[in-house]
């Protein structure tokens, strides 16, 4: 029997975030799990060899890629609606936990267990508090860039976006923003020259 599962996945690229804010460049669902994803290991890999932690950041990579696929059936849910109030986010969260059944079930039986945890996420883990970090990184990144093309439409999002990243408490985060987040306001010919 055919599996749509990964047909499923590829939908991640038709979905667009930021959907109530004019942006000057689309974000795809898939371009912000690739960002995750990458954000997430190098937060696993900071506490590794910073911190004296003992993170799997492959599998952090993992959950950063898979973190938003329930989108796919959902679409993206805007951050000012989604948390309007405790019945919305109650209510959105309810349809959450059903998409993600519905994701899981498109695998075949066999392979279930092997992406369980990656679709349904222990949210209790310190794993997952390094995905949850990197997904406001890249949000945070989304804002510096879209400012940088003269875009204030994000002023607002990316001051309460970093609050919420210094309310996490997430050494890992802060060792990222310190040492990575400026270079995002800078152009390719400021990169690529050493000083």
């Amino acid at each position: 029997m055919a599996s749509h599962f990964f047909s499923l996945f590829s939908r991640m690229k038709n979905i667009n975030r930021w959907s109530l804010m004019r942006n000057s460049t689309n974000e795809s669902l898939s371009q912000h799990s690739l960002e995750v994803a990458a954000i997430s290991h190098a937060l696993a890999v900071i506490g590794n060899k910073r911190l004296g932690k003992n993170y799997d950041a492959s599998k952090a990579a993992l959950l950063g890629i898979y973190h938003d696929m329930p989108e796919i059936i959902t679409g993206d849910m805007p951050t000012p609606v989604k948390y309007y109030n405790k019945d919305i986010r109650r209510c959105f969260g309810e349809i959450e936990k059903a998409a993600q059944g519905t994701l899981l079930e498109a695998l075949p039986e066999d392979l279930r267990s092997e992406y369980k945890e990656l679709i349904i996420p222990d949210e209790t883990s310190e794993l997952y508090r390094l995905v949850k970090a990197a997904d406001k990184i890249s949000a945070l990144i989304k804002c510096i860039e879209e400012k940088k093309t003269g875009n204030i439409e994000f002023e607002a999002a990316q001051n309460s976006t970093r609050q919420s990243i210094q309310k996490m408490n997430c050494e890992e985060a802060d060792i990222f923003i310190d040492e990575f987040l400026d270079s995002f306001s800078l152009v390719l010919d400021n990169l690529l020259i050493n000083d």
